[in-house]
């Protein structure tokens, strides 16, 4: 077996463990997986199995069950419908996944996606990496893989999901009108090996060409522009009011007042005059593919 099937094979029996980390800063998501977890140990208990023979039915070890239980870890899907079919619970334990996926993302990555949820019209300017709703399931893998402190297996894997669901955004109908500016230098960083370099090149083709997707690379021979102090979203909604961020003003924090809004607005809209055209973007997009 070479190097990249046993990693491979590594990633995949990773994501498919049976449970994530709690967030211990979502109070509402710990509250959820305590309520599950005392259900599910009070069920167990009323049936007279212990947590020992629990487990060996179920196929999981001790270990998980206690912490499941504890409400330490998010239990998958799939535990909870093995869990309520060995425990007769005619569907009341299966029927928890309904809360459980509400909070098995971080809070945070939830938050963002209730917002992308609601825009009608999404513009990033992004300085230091491909942009998460650009990225593929490997690249974001790499991507996160390399920050420090190092996230858990499970956590790491957590963490692509969440990036993965906020995807959905393009099935969207109607759609949002996206508008994305990537820094040139970033798409020639080696995150990944080259397969996965290639399928990101490939996912930014595909995203770029939908009809509702602008996507500009901004040239590594530019001149100095407002982008070079960071990050930049905006994020409007249909009943006409607006968020915005950018990791260079008002201490990074998201705003909503007009006039703050108007300056990251003229930012980003410098930005874009400055960068590439969305044609040529495309061509050296291609161009780089080629080269990989």
């Amino acid at each position: 077996m070479s190097v990249v099937d046993a990693e491979a094979g590594r990633l995949n029996r990773e994501a498919d463990e049976p449970g994530w980390e709690v967030d211990p800063d979502d109070d509402w998501g710990v509250a959820v997986i305590a309520t599950v977890g005392r259900q599910l140990r009070l069920r167990r208990e009323a049936v007279g199995m212990r947590v020992a023979e629990f487990a060996k039915v179920v196929g999981y070890g001790e270990d998980l069950v206690y912490k499941i239980e504890g409400g330490k870890r998010i239990p998958r899907q799939e535990y909870l419908d093995k869990a309520d079919a060995v425990l007769g619970a005619d569907g009341l334990i299966a029927a928890a996944w309904e809360d459980v996926k509400k909070v098995r993302y971080p809070k945070k990555v939830r938050d963002l996606a209730k917002m992308e949820e609601k825009a009608v019209e999404i513009g990033v300017y992004e300085c230091s990496n491909v942009h998460g709703l650009l990225q593929t399931p490997e690249h974001a893998r790499a991507l996160l893989g390399s920050w420090l402190p190092a996230y858990s297996p499970e956590d790491l894997e957590r963490r692509v999901a969440a990036r993965m669901a906020r995807r959905s955004i393009y099935e969207r109908s109607p759609a949002p009108a996206l508008a994305f500016v990537l820094e040139e230098a970033t798409l020639h960083r080696k995150v990944g090996g080259t397969m996965v370099r290639r399928q990101q090149f490939e996912r930014l083709l595909e995203v770029g060409r939908l009809p509702n997707v602008t996507l500009q690379v901004m040239p590594m021979d530019s001149t100095p522009h407002p982008g070079m102090g960071g990050r930049i979203e905006l994020l409007k909604f249909e009943d006409g009011t607006a968020v915005g961020r950018s990791d260079g003003a008002f201490n990074g924090r998201p705003v909503s007042d007009l006039r703050e809004l108007r300056v990251l607005e003229l930012r980003y809209g410098t930005i874009r005059a400055q960068a590439l055209p969305p044609r040529e973007s495309l061509a050296l997009i291609e161009r780089l593919l080629g080269e990989t």
